[in-house]
């Protein structure tokens, strides 16, 4: 058995990332199995030598955001444990740092800090800022989407883009969008509350207000994309499993000169008129390959909402999986339908 000692220099700091009544490190105990007791600044941790050791470096991370200014949750806990554990795992995700001292992935505006909470947003939060095109695919609440746009306000808000580009299918109405009341910001709205929310975490409202009604940031339904060329912007192209392959090709070249582009989506998730081939499913193997193209795939395990949802999530995909050999035709049968959003 494995004995470790940290003495944290701020008592105020100590005390907040111990949590209330210990909450976090009783998180910490829970996850990796092992004995944390806090003593005044200090905490003595106890058990097998691998897990003490994923704690060391969960806790000391924790503790350098605490210096930084920001504050942490049972959910940066479970983050924070789930990054060091993944470290030790040694999963296939170059983009994770080297051992000894955690580097977790971050988008930072005035506003706000988000820190990666699974390996694979480490790795999605990376690809972000390297690559000018990238495809964050997988099942809800992942933060795929949440990622794409909070990365979209920062380099906005730092000037490295002129202006955020917010796309979506509108599905449910056929992207035949003219008969509901309204201008197109109102006719549209209802299938992008989820980019909204996101960027109103990142932006003041009033900021957010003032840059829609300046046209730096711009609502732009998919169906309306045609025959543009976006340069010096940051362009996410949201529930992109719903563009069929011709919005989808459409879509892609519309990249420009300076400009950013994330495609979001769940494959399992289609809602296209049965028959009609997804854009997102055929736009990953038609790419599959292309330098410069980074495809970042999420899984169950990185669902970062509800508990609830990662067992939800599990579930249908395992119902998937045993109904696949029924319904899979020559070419493997099209993705299972489900209904819902991002």
């Amino acid at each position: 058995m494995a004995h470790i000692m940290l003495t944290f220099e701020d008592n105020r700091l100590a005390g907040s990332l111990f949590g209330q009544f210990d909450e976090h490190l009783a998180v910490i105990e829970q996850k990796l199995k092992i004995e944390a007791a806090a003593r005044g600044n200090q905490v003595e941790i106890k058990g097998d030598a691998v897990a003490t050791e994923q704690a060391r470096r969960a806790l000391e991370s924790l503790y350098e955001r605490l210096q930084g200014g920001a504050e942490i949750g049972v959910k940066d806990v479970e983050g924070a444990v789930r990054m060091a554990v993944a470290e030790d795992d040694q999963l296939d995700l170059p983009t994770l740092e080297t051992k000894g001292k955690m580097s977790l992935a971050q988008i930072s505006t005035r506003r706000r800090t988000i820190h990666a909470r699974t390996p694979t947003q480490d790795a999605y939060m990376r690809a972000l800022d390297r690559s000018e095109l990238v495809f964050g695919v997988g099942p809800a609440g992942t933060g795929k989407t949440y990622l794409a746009v909070a990365h979209a306000a920062m380099l906005l808000e730092r000037g490295a883009v002129d202006r955020i580009i917010l796309s979506r299918p509108a599905v449910e109405a056929g992207e035949r969008l003219g008969f509901l009341p309204g201008d197109m910001k109102e006719k549209v709205d209802p299938y992008l509350r989820p980019l909204y929310d996101a960027l109103y975490d990142m932006i003041p409202a009033e900021k957010v207000e003032r840059a829609l009604a300046a046209g730096a940031i711009e609502i732009a339904p998919l169906a309306f994309m045609r025959g543009r060329t976006l340069a010096n912007a940051a362009i996410i192209l949201d529930e992109a499993q719903n563009a069929t392959s011709m919005q989808m090709k459409m879509f892609l070249t519309r990249l420009g000169e300076n400009a950013r582009m994330v495609v979001t989506g769940d494959p399992s998730q289609v809602d296209l008129p049965p028959g009609q081939v997804s854009g997102l499913v055929e736009a990953l193997r038609v790419l599959d390959g292309v330098s410069k193209i980074v495809t970042v795939r999420f899984k169950a395990a990185d669902v970062v909402r509800h508990p609830l949802v990662q067992s939800i999530v599990e579930a249908y995909e395992g119902d998937a999986a045993r109904r696949a050999p029924q319904s899979a035709g020559p070419a493997g049968g099209r993705p299972v339908r489900r209904s819902g959003t991002e």
